[in-house]
């Protein structure tokens, strides 16, 4: 048989091992080709798996970790105290062959400096990015960046392009998937200078489908398969989508009855269809970013993620893995033959 190994940071995150841990033992029982390496607190997470099936914790490999990186310093701060730290540790088993992959609910920023000291960018990419799922109308999109360049060029913006076309090629399974720009209008002069010379020069890549300027209140109408925009837009715009997201399950779960009394199962029944049928819109489904662009698997979990939502991010971990993802985007950088990717 042959194993998924993945090293994975239990310390991060809002609510650390007492999410993270449940997640691995859901994550190891549904799939048996798993191996995790778990750093952190090991009087923490012993107390939390002291029951669970010996043959089971044979596939989970506790790493002690002395220190759980804070949100709250600075990023240079971080990389300087990260030595001995949970998400540190996790990141160097990637780094030394040790682990396939590793999941961190951390600190973004933090997560993606340390990922590019350790696991290096690939070749010719000059910042990683952040890339989700996200649903549509039929089937789903993906979107990048989400946050980890607040500011990116036209280089960063095509670059994001490529990255993004081979996630849906592999992952969403997509034959020559449809590429937009993020953008104010779909008029040619509309948008950011970065923008709009970004826009100039993937219409001349012949091995990028690209289909020009793609609105907001398009995103989900699945015109495209990957919306590309720069870290600060498309951190906001994921926000903005989670938000509502749980406005309206808030809402439609605590609505008052307008009925009579009689009818009130009748109405139970409705509620609960519509529920079901707009599941996919639960961001819970969706919980976990592939940092693109580096030379191994790195996935950024929320870091207000429940158990289930935490799963995700470990079954996107296995993806990434399994459909070899780093490596197809360096071959398509280097078979693109683009001089201005490096």
């Amino acid at each position: 048989m042959t194993y998924l190994t993945l090293s994975i940071d239990g310390m991060s995150g809002d609510f650390g091992p007492k999410v993270i841990v449940p997640a691995i033992i859901q994550s190891l029982k549904l799939n048996p080709k798993f191996i995790v390496f778990l750093i952190g607190d090991c009087n923490i997470i012993n107390s939390l798996i002291n029951k669970e099936d010996y043959h089971l914790l044979k596939r989970l490999k506790l790493i002690q970790s002395n220190t759980v990186l804070s949100s709250d310093i600075s990023l240079s701060e971080a990389i300087f105290n990260s030595k001995g730290s949970s998400m540190r540790i996790a990141l160097e088993l990637v780094r030394d062959g040790k682990a396939q992959a590793c999941v961190s609910a951390g600190n973004t920023a933090i997560l993606l400096g340390l990922s590019k000291l350790l696991i290096k960018p690939l070749k010719g990419i000059h910042r990683p990015a952040l890339a989700t799922i996200l649903p549509a109308i039929i089937g789903n999109i993906i979107i990048l960046d989400l946050g980890a360049n607040i500011i990116s060029d036209t280089k960063m913006l095509v670059q994001f392009a490529i990255m993004g076309s081979i996630m849906a090629e592999t992952v969403l399974n997509i034959s020559y998937p449809r590429v937009a720009l993020l953008n104010v209008g779909n008029e040619e002069k509309k948008g950011l200078a970065n923008i709009r010379n970004a826009s100039k020069i993937l219409k001349n890549l012949s091995n990028i489908n690209y289909i020009g300027y793609i609105e907001g209140n398009d995103i989900f109408a699945k015109k495209t398969d990957v919306v590309v925009c720069d870290g600060f837009v498309g951190n906001i715009t994921l926000k903005t989508i989670e938000g509502i997201s749980q406005i309206f399950f808030t809402f439609i779960k605590n609505s008052k009855s307008l009925m009579p009394y009689e009818f009130n199962f009748l109405e139970s029944l409705t509620r609960k269809k519509i529920i079901s049928n707009f599941s996919c819109f639960n961001t819970d489904q969706y919980n976990g970013a592939y940092l693109l662009g580096l030379n191994k698997p790195v996935i950024k979990s929320h870091g207000s993620a429940n158990q289930k939502a935490f799963a995700i991010a470990i079954k996107y971990a296995a993806k990434s893995i399994l459909f070899k993802i780093p490596e197809k985007i360096s071959n398509k950088i280097y078979k693109a033959n683009i001089p201005y990717l490096g």
